[in-house]
């Protein structure tokens, strides 16, 4: 089994990375192998909603997002990982959540469906509460199960060794891992004893504009 954490910090090492560190270090532990994905410091364009994705499989921007689809669906489970910039989630994390679900969902993939997830929060002091809140609604509209710590998945700090020091921070980590890990083997065991997938519904769309 496998899980993917996505540093969406334009920092390759810095505080969002030292938080998935911590997580990817007890996955490996509990026997879960872990990649983590840096979404890079290049500029991230935003969904044009141009629906290429929904025929070609891909997104019509030719960047990390693509490859990070490529991969995907070979993961057992998710971390997104994100500093706080104003109170939210950086920009360029948004965009790239934004086109990776998209694209998935356009394309048919199910690159994430029934697969757990979780967000990690960086922040120096404040913010962090609201972009965990904004993280969460993609793993819900994915239908995706959220995995939980004991208290919202986040770390505070500066600088890495800053995060290294929030002793807090770094044990809702672990929980975090663990949980996810016990999540992932539980929905392994279950599969194997025969144990369905749900039964799916064909989508019904609807809007609040009335003839």
């Amino acid at each position: 089994m496998k899980v993917l954490l996505v540093n969406g910090s334009p920092h390759k090492e810095g505080c969002t990375y030292t938080a998935l560190t911590e997580v990817a270090k007890t996955l490996n532990e509990e026997g879960i192998e872990t990649e983590i994905f840096w979404i890079g410091k290049k500029a991230l364009a935003g969904c044009t909603a141009c629906m290429t994705c929904a025929t070609e499989g891909h997104c019509v921007f030719k960047d990390r997002v693509n490859d990070f689809l490529d991969i995907a669906g070979d993961a057992d489970g998710f971390i997104f990982g994100s500093p706080v910039h104003f109170a939210g989630a950086g920009g360029a994390i948004t965009s790239f959540m934004d086109r990776v679900f998209y694209a998935d969902l356009l394309a048919g993939k199910q690159s994430f469906y029934l697969k757990p997830a979780a967000a990690v929060v960086s922040a120096r002091r404040a913010g962090t509460t609201a972009t965990f809140d904004q993280l969460n609604k993609y793993f819900t509209i994915m239908e995706m199960p959220i995995v939980s710590s004991r208290y919202w998945n986040m770390v505070h700090g500066a600088r890495p060794e800053d995060v290294e020091k929030d002793l807090e921070g770094l044990q809702i980590m672990r929980v975090l891992a663990r949980n996810m890990a016990f999540f992932l083997k539980c929905k392994e065991a279950g599969l194997k004893t025969g144990v369905p997938p749900p039964v799916r519904e064909t989508p019904i769309f609807t809007n609040f504009i009335r003839d």
